[in-house]
């Protein structure tokens, strides 16, 4: 019983990546390849490290953003503090942060008492829900005067903001590197359109005998 003859055994990825790494940097000469067609695998090999460094800066742009943004957050809730404030009148208007599709208002201006950590009783006005009664409570916070603030960034939100800024740049960069590549090859492939036409243009005569008809006449 004959056996079924052996498939030849792939070359491995490393060897291989590195032969086309090489034809991609003109160090490995094809006999058939023209100047153009070693100028387009170069152009493909710059994109592709483009994109790899692309990678690498938005990945340090987000780290950098995080660690700028982590020490802020972690200061302000050290920093701010959450106090109770009593509903003095009742809600007068929205503001456009509260306002949700519709035009509804999940939350209103109201004015509000509130009284600091340090004993300060301060007065002003606050968000409150659209429902909030006079005499309730909205949990508010302050900064070490008393005066209210936004509430500080927790460590979810500051890993959004990262991941925000990380995914922004990386979709700038490729997009430059797109741009690039695309323009790159159409002036290949310009340049590889006027040689066919000049070689063209040289060998038609030979090749369909009209050379010689012009050297009998």
């Amino acid at each position: 019983m004959s056996s079924s003859p052996r498939p030849a055994r792939p070359a491995s990825l490393p060897r291989r990546t590195g032969r086309q790494l090489r034809r991609a940097l003109g160090g490995r000469r094809e006999p058939l390849a023209r100047s153009v067609d070693r100028s387009r695998a170069r152009a493909w090999a710059v994109a592709a490290l483009g994109l790899l460094l692309a990678l690498a800066l938005a990945t340090a742009g987000a780290l950098v953003s995080y660690r700028s943004a982590a020490p802020r957050a972690a200061a302000d809730h050290g920093r701010l503090h959450q106090v109770d404030a009593v509903v003095l009148g009742p809600p007068q208007h929205g503001t456009s942060a509260g306002r949700l599709a519709g035009g509804y208002e999940s939350r209103v201006e109201a004015e509000a008492s509130w009284t600091h950590p340090d004993g300060q009783p301060h007065t002003g006005t606050v968000q409150a829900p659209r429902t909030a009664a006079v005499g309730s409570t909205v949990r508010i916070w302050v900064d070490p005067d008393g005066t209210v603030t936004a509430p500080p960034l927790d460590r979810g939100a500051v890993v959004v903001s990262a991941a925000c800024i990380g995914a922004g740049t990386l979709l700038a960069l490729v997009a430059l590197v797109v741009v690039g590549l695309r323009l790159r090859l159409r002036a290949l492939e310009r340049r590889s359109d006027e040689s066919w036409t000049r070689s063209w243009a040289r060998l038609e005569p030979l090749w369909s005998g009209r050379a010689g008809h012009r050297q009998d006449d």
